[in-house]
């Protein structure tokens, strides 16, 4: 699969590239797709939540009033959870939600990630790039050149580039990881992925499935 290379102001130069057929052209899995979203989400929840049962509340534990005679049902407890301000039935408690799922489900879910995303024509592969210092403004332009300075976007790198990470840190919806670090979620939740060129490999070795 060939795509076109893009320089950093956003233009055609001309060359194109091989994308790996098994890792940006595969039928994306939906399902995989879901568990990968939910496992990341899920690993979000800080899980704090608590609400008190009846043998944590605070309160006098005498009977309110005999047990017969009164032509109203026994109460036994101040604390009932049919009172106002009594415990709570099967409350929350802390817990953690996170939950693992497979190396080969994992990867499978960021090559359909890409692969839906090449679907969609979101993905473009820019020429290797870095800056001389971290100036937000140069990459504000680098965005406009692609028209996604008013968009969500992730920039893909071959490893970290500190210049490059500075500069996105304060523009919201401007994401920038490195090969080995995006997830489905990341890919799915933006409007447009720039991959730089050099990174094209390094996924196509970190993604792609082992034959035989």
């Amino acid at each position: 699969m060939k795509v076109e290379v893009f320089n950093i102001q956003g233009q055609p130069t001309g060359r194109t590239i091989e994308l790996p057929e098994d890792v940006f052209g595969i039928t994306p899995n939906e399902h995989v797709l879901y568990l990968a979203v939910k496992q990341y989400l899920a690993g979000l929840r800080s899980g704090t939540h608590k609400a008190k049962e009846k043998s944590e509340l605070s309160g006098s534990t005498r009977k309110l009033h005999k047990q017969k005679g009164t032509g109203g049902s026994r109460k036994g407890s101040i604390k009932n959870p049919l009172f106002r301000g009594g415990a709570r039935i099967f409350g929350p408690r802390p817990r953690d939600y996170h939950f693992k799922l497979n190396k080969k489900v994992v990867a499978l879910s960021k090559r359909s990630a890409l692969s839906a995303k090449v679907l969609d024509q979101s993905i473009k592969i820019v020429e290797d790039f870095t800056f001389d210092t971290p100036q937000t403004k140069a990459y504000i332009n680098f965005l406009r050149g692609f028209g996604l300075n008013d968009k969500k976007s992730i920039l893909i790198t071959p490893d970290f580039d500190v210049n490059i990470f500075l500069s996105s840190r304060n523009l919201p919806g401007a994401d920038v990881v490195e090969a080995e670090g995006f997830n489905a979620y990341d890919l799915l939740n933006s409007n447009s992925i720039l991959i730089s060129e050099s990174s094209v490999e390094v996924i196509g070795q970190l993604l792609s499935p082992i034959k035989g």
